[in-house]
């Protein structure tokens, strides 16, 4: 699996699962939005995990699990274990890493059954990145994962589009791989540790209120096991859950209960159709904040929304909405999507058989 085949499902509702295996990870990256380090504790339970994943049928599934943390790979044989389950019902499977194994010559036998039992594998690269694992230990890792016929990708994150690290590692990136390994290029944001960050990095541009948003498409499992309906970092972290963002627990609840609540949400539909923003005007009456997430994460505060919303997305034309928005997303490409949520000037290099020559440099 390809990362533009990947990011091509993204906008597709229940069409993705993201697990939060742990929040530990070996390194301390000055920028992660986890929060995670050596010490972090937190994770869902094992057997938990393994039974939600468990409940995956051949006709009720997700396409793709996305494994992360922290750093998933300090759990090799937890992630071999959901990867075969995954599989057993049709689903792929793909994981995030630092690359704290690429610090050795070769990848621990472990740790390189995981890897090779995936779908695709992502690097996690990036300036606080290199000061604990060097570039070069990174590319000597991901070139022995690509000659055991896994495919792979780098998630490369900076401060924004004048950034030169991105410009330098992009090409770098290039140089090494050619087109063997596309990119997903992101901007730094405010979160966890990175809030320390915060005024290296170039504020979220803020867009038209009506921007569909593809990142309440796939539930997320968090680090106690609580199923959200967001990736973004402080609707996982948040506790108690926003009540239209909370799917479920994988202790109670199996994959058709999550997938249910999700594409039958009326607030979510309206949410990946039309985006928070202009459903807090739309019912509000009132001009929404310019904060996207925070905007949605406050529409448990606003009955007015989830009333408005049942009423015009809480039947067959809310069902209807929710597809026809998501396959026009999905028809766009991936970089089109990339050039909303990361960043705009490298999103082509999702696909790098297909970037402009400017973005191949």
């Amino acid at each position: 699996m390809e990362l533009a085949q990947l990011m091509g499902l993204r906008p597709v509702p229940a069409a993705g699962l993201l697990v939060s295996l742990t929040r530990r990870c070996p390194l301390s990256c000055a920028h992660c939005s986890t929060d995670s380090s050596p010490t972090a504790s937190g994770g869902p339970d094992p057997d938990h995990l393994l039974r939600f994943v468990g409940s995956f049928g051949a006709a009720d599934r997700p396409d793709v699990v996305l494994l992360t943390g922290g750093e998933p790979l300090l759990l090799p044989e937890l992630t071999v274990r959901l990867t075969e389950a995954a599989r057993a019902a049709g689903s792929r499977t793909a994981l995030l890493s630092g690359m704290f194994f690429a610090r050795r010559e070769r990848i621990p036998g472990p740790i390189m059954r995981a890897i090779t039992g995936l779908d695709h594998f992502s690097a996690s690269l990036d300036i606080h990145h290199e000061r604990e694992v060097p570039r070069a230990m990174v590319f000597r890792a991901l070139a022995a994962v690509l000659d055991a016929g896994t495919p792979v990708s780098v998630h490369l994150t900076g401060t924004g589009p004048e950034d030169p690290y991105l410009a330098d590692a992009a090409a770098d990136v290039r140089r090494v791989f050619s087109d063997r390994v596309p990119l997903l290029v992101n901007e730094l944001r405010p979160l966890g540790r990175g809030a320390r960050l915060a005024g290296e990095a170039r504020p979220a541009p803020v867009d038209s209120p009506a921007l569909p948003c593809a990142m309440a498409s796939w539930p997320v499992i968090t680090f106690d096991g609580t199923v959200v309906a967001c990736c973004n970092q402080q609707t996982v972290d948040a506790r108690p859950v926003p009540s239209h963002l909370l799917l479920g627990h994988i202790a109670d609840d199996d994959w058709p209960d999550v997938r249910a609540r999700s594409l039958g949400s009326p607030v979510l539909r309206l949410v990946r159709a039309i985006g928070p923003r202009q459903l807090h005007l739309r019912y509000t009456g009132s001009p929404s904040p310019t904060d996207h997430c925070g905007t949605c994460r406050g529409l448990a505060d606003r009955p007015e929304v989830s009333a408005g919303a049942a009423r015009e997305a809480g039947g067959p034309g809310g069902v209807f909405l929710d597809r026809f928005v998501a396959e026009r997303q999905r028809a766009a490409g991936p970089a089109a999507l990339v050039g909303r949520f990361g960043c705009a000037r490298y999103a082509d290099l999702v696909d790098p058989a297909t970037a402009r020559p400017e973005s191949r440099r």
